[in-house]
């Protein structure tokens, strides 16, 4: 259903086909391809931590511990270029909603082209200094360092396809064709799945590569993956034109990157936070032969990441119907939304973290780990991070919203304060005390007040006014 709004100055056509029905069937008509997607885009990781899990003792703990700090070194780099999808999702979604079809095709380009051409700067920064990072956070274990530093070489080679693929999912989310990175998202990650295999294992004449490999593989998938969703923006530029150098605008770009920065800065923030969160868990491990602590705290968080993703799915299709609303000038249907989003969120969740933390902990722990040091350890955290998880994902939705409406500013404020304020210092007070489960109290209570920030700012309303 398409209508015309006249309000202000002149009239605007306005599209309203997306976000006149049910708002919770509308959340989980535009949630669901995407929480699929990012699920199975997130198995890239658990692929690995399963197949370390089968490598001979003590390489298996030693590549798990490894694992965290390389993926959040790759994060570093490729997931602040990455936040650019931030402002690209917000800008196609209003101008789509606005009928202007040029308009979303120009920030698809110039989303893109800032992609290629930063990510290969960032690529070749990472790959200099890649190995002085992970030496501050695994110089207690110098064999899990060895394997990080191997694995993580081949990860910053996939940092043009991984924000190049973040950009093209923000213009197929902002114009509600979520499908579109469902589907580059399954066959990169069959892909992905027959690669580590190979390498990791040496099977079907692949060398043996023991952990690295899995980096190799997830650098080959992503390309893959890029390659797909290019070729469906190929398929759109009938209508939406974004392959014109005329496209290419520097005020645009600067448009995207001022909604994208903050983003940026908050994913920055993040990644410092919980190198620092897991440095805490190497101290722990100073002097033992195998990397108890760094294993566990990578399986928690491997496991988690799983309804991380999820929980972003909501948020994105959240972030979809906020703008698109705010672009019709519906604010109250924008609210509307958002709260729809976050009761399917405490719902849904809520029964995964109650099978999580409760009914299904023991045979999870079992599965992610073969050690069973580390599986002892990983029990009590495993437990009470089940338990937070709908919280978790009311503060995540809830964040995504706000950058839908085109206020990363005040998320990326908040996350900073949270995380060096809350998440960091109990993270080694408590970890020093009382080890690993100190440790993770952090994550608990940095979760809470995540979720009553997001929460508080929403509910205020102010970002209803936000122009883009």
């Amino acid at each position: 259903m398409t209508t015309a709004m006249t309000e202000g100055h002149g009239a605007t056509d306005v599209d309203l086909e997306l976000i006149s029905g049910s708002s919770h069937r509308t959340v989980l008509r535009l949630a669901w391809p995407t929480v699929i997607a990012m699920v199975s885009q997130s198995l890239v990781n658990e692929v690995d931590v399963v197949f370390f899990a089968r490598l001979p003792h003590p390489e298996n703990s030693n590549a798990q511990a490894a694992l965290l700090p390389s993926l959040i070194m790759v994060w570093l780099f490729g997931g602040s270029l990455g936040a650019i999808s931030v402002g690209t999702q917000a800008f196609t979604a209003r101008r789509y909603a606005e009928r202007k079809y040029d308009d979303a095709g120009a920030v698809l380009a110039n989303a893109a082209g800032f992609c290629l051409v930063f990510g290969i700067a960032l690529s070749v920064l990472g790959w200099f200094t890649i190995y002085g990072l992970l030496g501050r956070m695994l110089r207690e274990v110098p064999a899990a360092h060895a394997i990080g530093y191997s694995y993580s070489k081949w990860r910053l080679l996939g940092i043009v396809s991984m924000s190049m693929t973040m950009a093209l999912k923000a213009f197929f989310d902002g114009i509600g064709k979520t499908w579109v990175h469902l589907v580059a998202a399954l066959v990169m990650n069959v892909c992905n799945i027959l690669l580590c295999w190979m390498f990791i294992f040496g099977r079907l004449g692949a060398p043996r590569m023991g952990a690295p490999g899995a980096g190799l593989a997830a650098f080959l998938a992503t390309w893959i993956g890029f390659g797909i969703m290019a070729a469906y923006a190929a398929r759109e530029r009938g209508k939406f034109h974004p392959v014109r150098w005329s496209n290419l605008s520097l005020t645009l770009t600067w448009n995207i990157l001022k909604l994208s920065i903050p983003a940026a800065l908050a994913t920055i923030v993040m990644m410092i936070g919980f190198s620092l969160f897991a440095r805490v868990a190497g101290k722990l491990d100073a002097g033992l032969h195998e990397a108890v602590n760094g294993a566990a705290t990578t399986d928690i968080v491997e496991i988690l990441k799983l309804t991380f993703t999820a929980c972003l799915g909501f948020g994105t299709a959240t972030a979809t119907l906020v703008a698109q609303s705010l672009a019709a000038r519906r604010p109250d249907d924008a609210t509307r939304f958002g709260w729809a989003s976050v009761r399917l969120g405490l719902v849904i969740f809520g029964v995964v973290g109650l099978m999580e933390g409760v009914l299904f902990t023991p045979q999870i722990v079992h599965f992610f780990s073969h050690s069973e040091a580390v599986r002892q350890v990983m029990m009590t955290p495993m437990r009470m991070m089940g338990i937070v998880t709908p919280i978790i994902a009311v503060a995540m939705i809830l964040s995504e919203a706000l950058f839908g409406a085109g206020a990363p500013k005040f998320v990326a404020v908040a996350q900073f304060c949270l995380v060096f304020g809350v998440l960091v210092p109990i993270a080694w007070l408590g970890g020093m005390h009382f080890g690993l489960v100190g440790m993770w109290t952090a994550a608990v209570v940095y979760a809470i007040c995540a979720a009553v920030v997001m929460l508080l700012k929403f509910r205020g309303g102010t970002w209803k006014s936000i122009k883009l």
